[in-house]
């Protein structure tokens, strides 16, 4: 029996026997940073899956390519459920990142069937009420999931020389016209500009945007 498979017996058995550490249904909330950030990240790369007697599997799907976005999608989840281990599964180029947990569907009532742009994604008043505190968090995990920095160039002609000029700038896309709007209300709450040159496409420019949003996101690592 392979180590992959005794290992998700540990955590679903361990899952079915844990109390009722739910906030939510002890009347409290989840931790706002790291909530607000693995919100953005199940909006994104995330999803449940429920196993055996109604234990919930949390994956939140990672490039290989970026060891910082695993270890930070790590942090949020124990910080979040800090009662069971949280491991990492290999995939053909990413890593999945996993927690087992009956309360997870509590965390994310947006969890159905079929992919997220096809169902309606809408945040309860406590998870508006999370990502209001911190929506730095919250558009990190989006533009870290289905987002990036990238360097774009214009060209301009000055004394009669055309010369080429680059600049940074965030780029979010996504199917859901739902998540969509959920990353134009959290840029807002920073006041941080953006524009849509495709309904399923956003783009932070200006200079003095891309500047306030380096201190919320930055590239991804």
């Amino acid at each position: 029996m392979s180590r992959a498979t005794l290992r998700d017996w540990r955590d679903r058995v361990g899952s079915e026997s844990d109390p009722v550490d739910c906030p939510l249904c002890t009347n409290g909330k989840p931790p706002a940073g790291p909530y607000a950030h693995l919100l953005g990240l199940y909006l994104g790369d995330g999803c449940l899956s429920a196993g055996k007697k109604q234990v919930y599997a949390l994956r939140v799907a990672c490039d290989n390519k970026y060891p910082r976005l695993i270890h930070e999608a790590e942090a949020s989840i124990r910080a979040v459920h800090p009662f069971r281990p949280v491991h990492r599964a290999q995939a053909v180029g990413y890593i999945s990142v996993v927690s087992y947990w009956k309360h997870w569907p509590c965390l994310f009532p947006q969890h159905g069937p079929g992919p997220k742009h096809l169902r309606q994604i809408k945040l309860a008043a406590w998870q508006r009420d999370l990502v209001t505190e911190e929506p730095g968090g919250f558009l990190r995990g989006l533009f870290h999931s289905d987002g990036c920095r990238v360097a774009n160039w214009a060209t301009r002609r000055v004394a009669g020389e055309l010369k080429r000029y680059e600049y940074p700038r965030y780029q979010f896309s996504n199917e859901s016209s739902d998540i969509m709007a959920l990353c134009q209300w959290a840029l807002d709450l920073l006041a941080i500009p953006w524009r849509m040159p495709r309904p399923n496409a956003l783009s932070v420019a200006k200079r003095q945007a891309v500047a306030s949003l380096d201190q919320h996101v930055g590239p991804k690592s």
